[in-house]
């Protein structure tokens, strides 16, 4: 099975990562258009050079490397919906399974205010992960119901795509995983000091001034996704 996770940033979409990777039936790639995104773009992220120099510029490349067989039953991809411009190939993902992983704009926001000093609504990909469901559909899951229950909502969401629940998917060792992209000292700190996922998430933070408007921006789009979420199968 080939699994393909859409996200934004600052989403637990590394601590996602970390769990399929536990499964030991499970190969691991993170974020694999990232390089051809900045490329085409020009954008300025933190360690832009050393991202450019680490994975392929090329989507066609990174696309074909999206369909090779992983050598082990199943492939999990990390992947962020705003990373896919126009023009980037997507045929590949009619042989994956499609989750896209959400979280709300506010704790986004504030989150990835904290590694960066200004926020553009491109940087943040609501418009773009709502834009990629409606091309590909596939199954959504909000990252605050994963947190408030791990065992319940991944045996949920194993049983949605048809893979069978492995606990090891609620562990994983501290320090990184080895296919970590090359700008994880910047980005995963949080999350290579874990050994499973953190508690369920407190009150909703208060942002203001422009990261204000970037959570109204994003709103819509998250509302849109939060009605189809995957609810949690309740144990008989």
């Amino acid at each position: 099975m080939k699994i393909a996770m859409w996200s934004g940033p600052r989403n637990l979409s590394t601590a996602m990562m970390y769990s399929f990777g536990a499964r030991p039936d499970c190969t691991v790639m993170d974020e694999p258009f990232y390089a051809a995104y900045l490329a085409a773009t020009g954008f300025h992220h933190p360690m832009r050079d050393a991202i450019i120099a680490s994975q392929p510029t090329d989507p066609a490349r990174v696309a074909d490397l999206c369909r090779r067989a992983p050598g082990t039953p199943h492939l999990y991809m990390k992947h962020m919906a705003h990373h896919m411009l126009d023009g980037f190939p997507l045929d590949w993902t009619r042989d994956c399974v499609n989750i896209h992983l959400i979280r709300h704009p506010a704790r986004v926001v504030a989150s990835y205010g904290a590694k960066r000093d200004s926020i553009t609504d491109a940087d943040i990909g609501f418009a773009a992960q709502r834009a990629l469901f409606d091309r590909i559909g596939g199954i959504v899951v909000d990252s605050a119901d994963i947190r408030a229950d791990p065992p319940g909502m991944l045996r949920t969401l194993c049983a949605a795509i048809g893979l069978p629940f492995d606990p090891a998917m609620l562990h994983w060792p501290a320090g990184g995983h080895p296919d970590d992209g090359v700008w994880a000292p910047h980005w995963y700190g949080a999350v290579h000091a874990s050994t499973g996922f953190a508690g369920a998430e407190g009150p909703l933070p208060t942002v203001t001034g422009p990261a204000a408007e970037r959570v109204s921006c994003a709103m819509p789009h998250y509302a849109a996704l939060s009605t189809l979420a995957l609810k949690k199968i309740e144990e008989v």
